[in-house]
């Protein structure tokens, strides 16, 4: 099988100074591991340039937009890494899904209004990367077999030569406002907690909105948000009319060497500036029976829903309710595990799982059911996840959770929660808060009068 080529440049720790050459380039996407976390982030990824760009027309079902995307990795062809290199990548596809190709995958509703009008999924056919290993403290570019001199000599050329960003600008010109009142939340709160009551679902992970006005250029709002809350899946995307900014600290799939491993997020308390009162709320999570249980419920989805994919008797949950920390709060993180079945791809793994459990409820159907009845407005990027996935089969992918999305003049971010029988609308609504405000407050640090 053919090998791909590698170009070893200087390492630095910081992706931003070679993304900066390519980020008005067609395609441009920064997989970003602003915090890593040993193999949690432990690469950088960026690229530009697509072959081929791939967008589900407006009836095509999730399983044939999935087909071409086999279809696009086939055709750039097979190929191998270098013998003692440890590549996440070495071409193949880079892109997003919205939480709102899920409809694509199940019969649902279509109530909630699709205002901001993002494609439902956009993937590029890279043939080259660059990629950073933190672990390893390498950069290397990375040639697909099917790469042509001349572009494999312009881009070497590209990453040596010295670099001064150009200045560019951003700001907001209002401060974030949130679509729903305090009293409009309460309400959908409560019609959830009767749907719970009736036995329709056990959880629905119900989300509001926040948007405001911003003019210049979304790549420095991301270098702001990535400076007050680094995440090991963080990524920025350019598109028309605007861009993907996230600094998710949330894993959804990924497969390396067939083995299938997912990261639940479930259960979350605010930092605090005091070391004390800081260690007593996460020892709080940590001993909370009520996100013990939301956890949980999560994770026994999620078995259910990599089981599909995966080797019978091969799920497993080696890590369960441990914390993680960052700027802003304290999570809740469980792990399951699986070996990908012999006839499955990472392609058929996302069809059975997608959108992630940890952010729809369960049991899943019903509580996207329920989303789409009291969310006023699609969720668009927020809960989808950003993926790339390459000619060998190795994937990774985020849950787009604090994540915003830049379109023609306007900024939104979402934030929301897992609501169970006993929850309490107040400490819900101000969990959304705690999740975004150290978002919203960086990028309101820009506004102008």
């Amino acid at each position: 099988m053919p090998l791909c080529t590698l170009h070893a440049l200087p390492y630095r720790p910081d992706p931003a100074c070679w993304f900066e050459r390519i980020r008005h380039a067609p395609g441009a996407v920064l997989l970003d591991s602003g915090r890593p976390v040993a193999e949690r982030g432990r690469f950088d990824l960026l690229s530009a340039w697509p072959i081929q760009v791939l967008d589900p027309s407006a009836s095509e079902t999730g399983g044939a937009f999935f087909s071409r995307l086999r279809e696009a990795l086939r055709s750039l062809g097979d190929a191998e890494a270098p013998s003692g290199t440890d590549l996440p990548f070495i071409g193949g596809l880079l892109g997003y899904l919205s939480y709102d190709f899920g409809s694509r995958l199940e019969r649902l509703p279509d109530h909630a209004a699709d205002d901001l009008g993002l494609p439902h999924a956009r993937f590029g056919v890279y043939a080259w990367a660059l990629v950073n290993d933190h672990q390893r403290q390498t950069t290397h570019l990375v040639f697909h077999p099917t790469l042509v001199q001349a572009e494999r000599s312009r881009l070497t050329t590209l990453f040596e030569a010295d670099w001064a960003s150009p200045p560019s600008t951003f700001s907001l010109s209002s401060a974030f406002i949130a679509d729903l009142q305090p009293n409009e939340y309460q309400d959908a709160i409560a019609r959830i907690q009767r749907y719970i009551q009736a036995g329709d679902c056990y959880q629905v992970n119900f989300a509001q909105r926040f948007q405001a006005i911003y003019s210049g250029d979304p790549w420095q709002a991301f270098r702001l948000l990535r400076d007050a809350c680094p995440t090991p899946f963080a990524g920025f995307m350019t598109m028309e009319e605007g861009a993907i900014a996230s600094v998710s600290p949330e894993r959804f799939l990924r497969v390396s060497d067939r083995t299938v491993e997912t990261r639940p997020i479930k259960g979350t308390r605010p930092r605090n500036l005091d070391p004390e009162s800081d260690l007593a709320q996460a020892d709080a999570l940590m001993a909370s029976t009520k996100d013990r249980a939301e956890n949980l419920m999560i994770v026994d989805l999620l078995r259910n829903d990599l089981g599909r994919s995966c080797e019978i008797g091969s799920v497993r949950v080696p890590e369960l309710f441990c914390l993680e920390t960052y700027p802003n709060v304290h999570h809740l993180v469980s792990s399951v595990t699986g070996r990908l079945d012999p006839s499955k791809d990472a392609l058929d793994l996302l069809s059975g799982a997608f959108p992630g459990g940890s952010i729809t409820g369960a049991p899943k159907i019903r509580a996207m059911e329920i989303i789409d009845e009291l969310e006023p407005t699609r969720r668009s990027i927020y809960c989808g996840s950003l993926v790339y996935l390459d000619v060998r089969g190795e994937m990774d992918s985020s849950i787009a959770i604090r994540t915003l999305l830049f379109r023609k003049d306007g900024v939104y971010c979402w934030g929301g929660g897992g609501i169970v029988a006993d929850s309490a609308w107040q400490a819900e609504y101000q969990e959304t808060l705690d999740k975004v405000s150290v978002l919203l407050r960086t990028l309101e640090t820009t506004l102008t009068s």
